[in-house]
């Protein structure tokens, strides 16, 4: 075993308000993930009323933002999460 995770996990529950917080978490896993090479980020969003996952999804399109990740998908069988696949 290489000693490397095989996901990182953010919940955004707790900083669903902030928008610059939210930013703020998900690059800071996106770099995290990338330094560590960790194929997988989670990010949950949780299911209410889809505003959070729809902050997210924006973000992630961002051309800056772009360039650290292969491609992203909501989970399947849970729309409360998003999966950002870096390799």
């Amino acid at each position: 075993m290489s000693g490397v995770p095989d996901k990182l996990t953010v919940d955004l529950h707790p900083i669903f308000r902030s928008d610059q917080d939210i930013a703020q978490a998900v690059r800071a896993a996106l770099f995290r993930a990338a330094g560590q090479q960790v194929p997988l980020v989670e990010i949950i969003t949780g299911k209410g009323s889809g505003k959070l996952k729809a902050r997210v999804l924006a973000m992630l399109k961002q051309p800056h933002v772009k360039k650290l990740y292969r491609r992203v998908e909501v989970a399947p069988g849970n729309d409360g999460m998003v999966l950002v696949h870096l390799r």
